[in-house]
Protein backbone atom coordinates (compact mmCIF):
# COMPACT_ATOMS: atom_id res chain seq x y z
CA UNK A 1 0.00 0.00 0.00
CA UNK A 2 1.43 3.38 -0.96
CA UNK A 3 2.30 5.76 1.90
CA UNK A 4 -0.46 8.14 2.94
CA UNK A 5 0.97 11.30 4.46
CA UNK A 6 -0.67 13.94 6.64
CA UNK A 7 1.82 16.82 6.72
CA UNK A 8 2.16 19.31 9.58
CA UNK A 9 4.55 22.12 8.64
CA UNK A 10 5.59 25.76 9.01
CA UNK A 11 6.45 26.27 5.38
CA UNK A 12 9.67 28.13 5.10
CA UNK A 13 12.51 27.14 2.82
CA UNK A 14 13.40 23.63 4.04
CA UNK A 15 9.69 22.75 4.28
CA UNK A 16 9.37 23.91 0.67
CA UNK A 17 12.22 21.60 -0.34
CA UNK A 18 10.45 18.72 1.40
CA UNK A 19 7.31 19.52 -0.62
CA UNK A 20 9.34 19.69 -3.84
CA UNK A 21 10.89 16.31 -3.01
CA UNK A 22 7.45 14.78 -2.46
CA UNK A 23 5.78 16.40 -5.48
CA UNK A 24 7.06 14.03 -8.22
CA UNK A 25 6.15 11.04 -6.06
CA UNK A 26 2.65 12.42 -5.51
CA UNK A 27 2.17 13.07 -9.22
CA UNK A 28 3.44 9.58 -10.06
CA UNK A 29 0.88 8.06 -7.67
CA UNK A 30 3.59 6.63 -5.39
CA UNK A 31 2.63 8.79 -2.39
CA UNK A 32 -0.74 10.14 -1.27
CA UNK A 33 -0.50 13.54 0.40
CA UNK A 34 -3.87 13.42 2.14
CA UNK A 35 -3.73 16.93 3.62
CA UNK A 36 -1.44 19.50 5.21
CA UNK A 37 -1.70 21.77 8.22
CA UNK A 38 0.44 24.72 9.22
CA UNK A 39 1.72 26.04 12.52
CA UNK A 40 3.70 29.02 13.84
CA UNK A 41 7.46 28.59 13.46
CA UNK A 42 9.38 29.76 10.41
CA UNK A 43 6.42 32.01 9.57
CA UNK A 44 2.92 32.68 10.89
CA UNK A 45 0.58 29.75 10.10
CA UNK A 46 -1.58 31.68 7.64
CA UNK A 47 1.56 32.61 5.68
CA UNK A 48 2.74 29.02 5.90
CA UNK A 49 -0.57 27.78 4.49
CA UNK A 50 -0.32 30.08 1.48
CA UNK A 51 3.32 29.06 0.99
CA UNK A 52 2.36 25.39 1.10
CA UNK A 53 -0.27 25.98 -1.57
CA UNK A 54 2.14 28.10 -3.64
CA UNK A 55 4.86 25.45 -3.65
CA UNK A 56 2.49 22.55 -4.34
CA UNK A 57 0.79 24.39 -7.19
CA UNK A 58 4.11 25.50 -8.66
CA UNK A 59 5.16 21.83 -8.62
CA UNK A 60 1.92 20.75 -10.33
CA UNK A 61 0.18 19.28 -7.28
CA UNK A 62 -3.41 20.45 -6.81
CA UNK A 63 -6.34 19.57 -4.59
CA UNK A 64 -4.47 19.00 -1.30
CA UNK A 65 -6.43 20.55 1.61
CA UNK A 66 -4.21 22.90 3.63
CA UNK A 67 -5.50 23.95 7.06
CA UNK A 68 -4.24 26.81 9.23
CA UNK A 69 -3.25 25.81 12.75
CA UNK A 70 -1.89 27.26 15.98
CA UNK A 71 -0.64 30.84 15.80
CA UNK A 72 1.38 30.69 19.02
CA UNK A 73 2.98 28.21 21.43
CA UNK A 74 1.22 26.82 24.48
CA UNK A 75 3.22 28.68 27.16
CA UNK A 76 5.56 31.29 25.68
CA UNK A 77 5.60 34.16 23.21
CA UNK A 78 5.63 33.40 19.52
CA UNK A 79 8.93 33.76 17.63
CA UNK A 80 9.37 33.57 13.85
CA UNK A 81 12.47 33.00 11.70
CA UNK A 82 12.58 35.73 9.06
CA UNK A 83 16.36 35.97 9.40
CA UNK A 84 16.71 32.44 7.98
CA UNK A 85 13.68 32.16 5.68
CA UNK A 86 12.87 35.77 4.79
CA UNK A 87 9.79 37.72 5.79
CA UNK A 88 7.70 35.72 3.30
CA UNK A 89 9.21 32.39 4.37
CA UNK A 90 10.41 31.66 0.84
CA UNK A 91 13.56 33.74 0.57
CA UNK A 92 11.92 37.01 -0.52
CA UNK A 93 11.30 35.77 -4.08
CA UNK A 94 7.79 37.20 -4.40
CA UNK A 95 6.02 34.02 -5.46
CA UNK A 96 2.50 34.80 -6.68
CA UNK A 97 -0.73 34.10 -4.85
CA UNK A 98 -1.98 30.49 -4.97
CA UNK A 99 -5.13 29.59 -6.87
CA UNK A 100 -6.62 27.73 -3.90
CA UNK A 101 -7.19 29.04 -0.40
CA UNK A 102 -6.78 27.39 3.01
CA UNK A 103 -9.35 24.90 4.28
CA UNK A 104 -12.04 26.10 6.68
CA UNK A 105 -11.20 23.49 9.34
CA UNK A 106 -8.30 24.15 11.74
CA UNK A 107 -5.16 22.04 11.49
CA UNK A 108 -5.63 20.27 14.89
CA UNK A 109 -9.25 19.47 14.03
CA UNK A 110 -8.10 18.16 10.65
CA UNK A 111 -5.58 15.84 12.34
CA UNK A 112 -8.30 14.40 14.56
CA UNK A 113 -10.86 14.04 11.78
CA UNK A 114 -8.50 12.33 9.34
CA UNK A 115 -7.14 10.01 12.02
CA UNK A 116 -10.65 8.91 12.98
CA UNK A 117 -11.62 8.40 9.33
CA UNK A 118 -8.43 6.46 8.47
CA UNK A 119 -7.40 4.50 11.59
CA UNK A 120 -3.99 2.90 11.29
CA UNK A 121 -3.45 4.13 7.73
CA UNK A 122 -1.79 7.55 7.94
CA UNK A 123 1.77 8.69 8.58
CA UNK A 124 1.83 12.06 10.31
CA UNK A 125 4.92 13.91 9.09
CA UNK A 126 5.59 16.82 11.46
CA UNK A 127 8.31 19.21 10.28
CA UNK A 128 7.42 22.28 12.35
CA UNK A 129 6.77 22.99 16.03
CA UNK A 130 4.45 20.44 17.60
CA UNK A 131 1.63 22.71 18.82
CA UNK A 132 -0.98 21.34 16.42
CA UNK A 133 -0.19 17.76 17.44
CA UNK A 134 -0.44 18.64 21.14
CA UNK A 135 -3.79 20.38 20.66
CA UNK A 136 -5.05 17.39 18.67
CA UNK A 137 -3.98 15.11 21.53
CA UNK A 138 -6.01 17.20 23.96
CA UNK A 139 -9.00 16.97 21.64
CA UNK A 140 -8.66 13.21 21.13
CA UNK A 141 -6.61 11.29 23.75
CA UNK A 142 -6.90 8.10 21.66
CA UNK A 143 -5.04 9.76 18.78
CA UNK A 144 -1.74 7.83 19.22
CA UNK A 145 -3.55 4.56 18.44
CA UNK A 146 -5.03 5.96 15.24
CA UNK A 147 -1.80 6.71 13.33
CA UNK A 148 0.42 4.22 11.57
CA UNK A 149 3.47 6.33 12.44
CA UNK A 150 4.50 9.85 13.40
CA UNK A 151 7.77 11.12 11.88
CA UNK A 152 9.08 14.29 13.53
CA UNK A 153 11.92 16.52 12.45
CA UNK A 154 13.22 17.95 15.70
CA UNK A 155 15.54 17.78 18.64
CA UNK A 156 19.28 17.56 19.20
CA UNK A 157 21.23 15.19 21.43
CA UNK A 158 24.99 15.14 20.85
CA UNK A 159 24.73 17.94 18.29
CA UNK A 160 24.45 21.57 19.36
CA UNK A 161 21.09 23.28 19.06
CA UNK A 162 20.30 25.81 16.35
CA UNK A 163 18.34 28.25 18.52
CA UNK A 164 20.30 27.92 21.76
CA UNK A 165 23.35 25.84 22.49
CA UNK A 166 21.06 22.96 23.51
CA UNK A 167 17.69 23.45 21.80
CA UNK A 168 16.62 22.74 18.22
CA UNK A 169 14.14 25.15 16.63
CA UNK A 170 11.01 22.98 16.27
CA UNK A 171 11.22 21.85 19.90
CA UNK A 172 12.31 25.24 21.27
CA UNK A 173 9.35 27.00 19.61
CA UNK A 174 6.96 25.03 21.84
CA UNK A 175 8.63 22.81 24.47
CA UNK A 176 5.37 22.09 26.32
CA UNK A 177 3.77 20.80 23.14
CA UNK A 178 6.79 18.62 22.33
CA UNK A 179 6.78 17.12 25.84
CA UNK A 180 3.09 16.23 25.47
CA UNK A 181 3.75 14.60 22.12
CA UNK A 182 6.77 12.54 23.25
CA UNK A 183 4.91 11.32 26.33
CA UNK A 184 1.75 10.25 24.49
CA UNK A 185 2.82 6.81 23.31
CA UNK A 186 2.32 6.94 19.56
CA UNK A 187 4.83 5.23 17.24
CA UNK A 188 7.31 8.10 16.78
CA UNK A 189 10.42 8.32 14.62
CA UNK A 190 12.47 11.39 15.56
CA UNK A 191 14.90 12.93 13.06
CA UNK A 192 17.20 15.26 15.06
CA UNK A 193 19.94 17.70 14.11
CA UNK A 194 22.48 14.95 14.82
CA UNK A 195 21.53 13.35 11.48
CA UNK A 196 20.22 16.31 9.48
CA UNK A 197 23.51 18.20 9.88
CA UNK A 198 25.44 15.23 8.54
CA UNK A 199 23.72 15.78 5.18
CA UNK A 200 25.00 19.30 4.42
CA UNK A 201 24.49 20.14 0.74
CA UNK A 202 27.63 21.94 -0.37
CA UNK A 203 28.36 24.47 -3.10
CA UNK A 204 28.91 21.78 -5.72
CA UNK A 205 25.45 20.32 -5.01
CA UNK A 206 23.89 23.80 -5.24
CA UNK A 207 25.67 24.38 -8.57
CA UNK A 208 24.31 21.10 -9.95
CA UNK A 209 20.83 22.15 -8.85
CA UNK A 210 21.20 25.54 -10.55
CA UNK A 211 21.97 23.76 -13.84
CA UNK A 212 18.55 22.07 -13.78
CA UNK A 213 15.92 23.03 -16.34
CA UNK A 214 12.74 22.02 -14.48
CA UNK A 215 10.33 24.35 -12.73
CA UNK A 216 11.13 22.62 -9.45
CA UNK A 217 14.89 23.10 -9.83
CA UNK A 218 14.42 26.77 -10.70
CA UNK A 219 12.14 27.39 -7.71
CA UNK A 220 14.49 25.53 -5.36
CA UNK A 221 17.49 27.48 -6.67
CA UNK A 222 15.71 30.82 -6.16
CA UNK A 223 14.60 30.19 -2.60
CA UNK A 224 17.94 28.67 -1.58
CA UNK A 225 19.85 31.89 -2.34
CA UNK A 226 18.53 33.54 0.84
CA UNK A 227 18.84 30.32 2.85
CA UNK A 228 22.44 29.69 1.81
CA UNK A 229 23.43 33.19 2.95
CA UNK A 230 21.91 32.48 6.35
CA UNK A 231 23.78 29.17 6.50
CA UNK A 232 27.06 30.74 5.43
CA UNK A 233 27.10 32.40 8.85
CA UNK A 234 26.58 29.04 10.56
CA UNK A 235 28.78 26.82 8.41
CA UNK A 236 31.48 29.33 7.49
CA UNK A 237 31.18 28.24 3.86
CA UNK A 238 28.62 27.91 1.09
CA UNK A 239 26.13 25.16 1.85
CA UNK A 240 22.68 24.41 3.31
CA UNK A 241 21.00 21.85 5.55
CA UNK A 242 17.58 20.72 4.34
CA UNK A 243 16.33 19.21 7.60
CA UNK A 244 12.73 18.63 6.56
CA UNK A 245 13.47 16.83 3.31
CA UNK A 246 15.47 14.24 5.24
CA UNK A 247 12.52 13.61 7.56
CA UNK A 248 10.23 13.23 4.53
CA UNK A 249 12.64 10.80 2.90
CA UNK A 250 12.97 8.68 6.05
CA UNK A 251 9.17 8.60 6.36
CA UNK A 252 9.04 6.96 2.93
CA UNK A 253 12.24 4.90 3.19
CA UNK A 254 13.18 4.21 6.81
CA UNK A 255 15.94 1.81 5.66
CA UNK A 256 17.95 4.90 4.70
CA UNK A 257 18.72 5.43 8.40
CA UNK A 258 19.91 3.64 11.50
CA UNK A 259 18.08 4.11 14.80
CA UNK A 260 18.16 3.71 18.54
CA UNK A 261 15.04 3.40 20.67
CA UNK A 262 14.72 5.07 24.04
CA UNK A 263 12.45 7.53 25.89
CA UNK A 264 12.85 11.21 25.02
CA UNK A 265 12.06 14.07 27.36
CA UNK A 266 11.98 17.84 26.82
CA UNK A 267 13.53 20.25 29.32
CA UNK A 268 10.90 22.80 30.32
CA UNK A 269 12.49 24.74 33.18
CA UNK A 270 16.22 25.16 32.60
CA UNK A 271 17.38 28.76 32.38
CA UNK A 272 19.85 27.87 29.63
CA UNK A 273 18.48 24.49 28.51
CA UNK A 274 14.75 25.03 27.97
CA UNK A 275 13.67 23.18 24.85
CA UNK A 276 16.54 20.67 24.95
CA UNK A 277 15.71 17.05 24.11
CA UNK A 278 17.12 14.54 26.60
CA UNK A 279 17.60 10.81 26.88
CA UNK A 280 19.09 8.86 29.77
CA UNK A 281 22.32 7.20 28.62
CA UNK A 282 22.72 5.05 31.75
CA UNK A 283 22.43 1.34 31.06
CA UNK A 284 20.64 0.74 34.36
CA UNK A 285 18.13 3.60 34.01
CA UNK A 286 14.53 2.52 34.67
CA UNK A 287 12.24 4.50 32.35
CA UNK A 288 9.46 1.94 32.12
CA UNK A 289 6.94 4.71 32.80
CA UNK A 290 7.91 6.51 29.59
CA UNK A 291 7.07 5.39 26.01
CA UNK A 292 10.05 4.72 23.72
CA UNK A 293 10.86 6.87 20.70
CA UNK A 294 12.78 5.64 17.66
CA UNK A 295 15.56 8.17 17.08
CA UNK A 296 17.57 8.34 13.86
CA UNK A 297 21.29 8.26 14.70
CA UNK A 298 22.81 7.97 11.22
CA UNK A 299 21.72 8.10 7.58
CA UNK A 300 23.03 7.21 4.14
CA UNK A 301 24.19 10.73 3.36
CA UNK A 302 25.14 10.22 -0.28
CA UNK A 303 21.86 8.53 -1.16
CA UNK A 304 19.93 11.36 0.48
CA UNK A 305 21.84 14.01 -1.46
CA UNK A 306 21.50 12.30 -4.82
CA UNK A 307 17.87 11.30 -4.32
CA UNK A 308 16.87 14.83 -3.32
CA UNK A 309 18.70 16.31 -6.32
CA UNK A 310 17.12 13.79 -8.70
CA UNK A 311 13.65 14.73 -7.47
CA UNK A 312 14.30 18.37 -8.38
CA UNK A 313 15.99 17.99 -11.77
Amino acid sequence: MKPRILLDCDTGIDDALALLYLAPLIKAGEVDLVAAGTVHGNVAPEVGALNTLRVLEDAGVHGVPVAVGAARPMAQAVSLASDVHGSDGLGEIGLGEPEAGPAEISAPEQIVRLARENPGELTLLAIGPLTNLAIALLLEPALPRLFREVVIMGGAFSHQGNITGHAEANIWHDPEAAELVFAAGWPITLVPLDVTHSTVLDGEWLDRLAEGATGQSRLATRILVFYSEAYRRQLGRRGVVIHDALAAMLALDPALGEYTTRPVRVELRGEHTRGATLWDRRLHADESDRPPVKVAVSVDVETFRERLLASLL
